[in-house]
């Protein structure tokens, strides 16, 4: 099935305009999201084929590795092509492999966006994600503090990551939020309404793990039917029928592989009929 990403349609993310079905680059660490990717070359030539292929929105945090994720960018990829979008996240501490804690102090999160910027080698961040709301710390303080580095030129857009629609609206209430990346897919639909506000708001929503971490593309899936009937995988459905749930949606699924990538940019010339999204609906 040819790749053809255009067919996605756009979405504006700040200052950029970027194809909806982008890639997460968290599957180029190691285990546990911690450290080096096994084969760091394989890595390096996966990022280079994301470009190829045409995508220009591509996901990234300070705590995938931590920081390996972004220098691996980086050497794969800068100068970065005209247009391409790197979103990246701040918030999440890493302790070690799987282990995750949010720290939204505003020293701390200034700190972390000064090293993204070095590590990704730009003068400002496409789009920073506040990765996750610390409860620890007032909302309106860690935006704050977003805001004040997009002030000074910094940041080009604030993004939010596990959000409900009440500190979205907090948050906006403080600064312009350009994107929500909340967990959601077939299966999992907790940000249902989440996504409704964004798309009632013009907010672009960008779900990860969109095809539950590999399980709706295994054997048995619940989409393995319609799959089967529109010659598709079961990825590639998925993908699509998130493509298809708004025009807000850019989904960002990752992998490792060359060919998984190519499958799921596949996505983006799959179509469903009506019955068929009611279905899986």
């Amino acid at each position: 099935m040819p790749i053809s990403l255009p067919s996605t349609g756009t979405i504006a993310i700040g200052g950029k305009t970027v194809h909806r079905l982008g890639y997460g680059a968290m599957s180029l660490t190691g285990p546990g999201v911690w450290g080096p990717p096994g084969d760091r070359d394989g890595a390096v030539r996966v990022l280079r084929r994301v470009v190829e292929l045409g995508v220009n929105l591509i996901d990234t945090a300070d705590s995938y590795g931590p920081y390996v994720n972004e220098e691996l960018i980086r050497e794969a990829l800068h100068p970065y092509p005209e247009g391409l979008l790197v979103a990246t996240k701040a918030g999440f501490v890493r302790t070690g492999p799987g282990q995750w804690h949010a720290v939204g102090r505003p020293e701390y999160l200034r700190q972390e966006v000064e090293m993204s910027l070095r590590r990704l080698g730009v003068d400002r961040l496409d789009l920073l994600q506040l990765h996750r709301v610390d409860p620890q710390v007032p909302l309106e303080d860690q935006v704050g503090e977003l805001k004040a580095l997009r002030d000074e030129g910094k940041i080009d857009a604030i993004g939010l990551s596990e959000v409900t629609v009440e500190q979205l609206e907090r948050a906006r209430r403080v600064v312009e939020i350009a994107s929500v990346q909340n967990r959601y897919n077939l299966t999992l639909r907790d940000s249902e309404g989440v996504l409704d506000h964004c798309a009632a708001q013009g907010i672009a929503f960008i779900p990860y793990s969109p095809v539950a971490k590999g399980a709706l593309a295994a054997p048995g899936s619940p989409v393995e039917h319609v799959a089967k009937a529109v010659g598709a995988t079961p990825s590639q459905v998925s993908l699509a029928w998130l493509l298809a749930r708004s025009p807000v949606v850019a989904p960002i699924p990752g992998t490792s592989s060359i060919a998984h990538l190519e499958e799921n940019l596949a996505a983006s010339t799959v179509s469903l009929t009506a019955d068929q999204l009611s279905e899986l609906g």
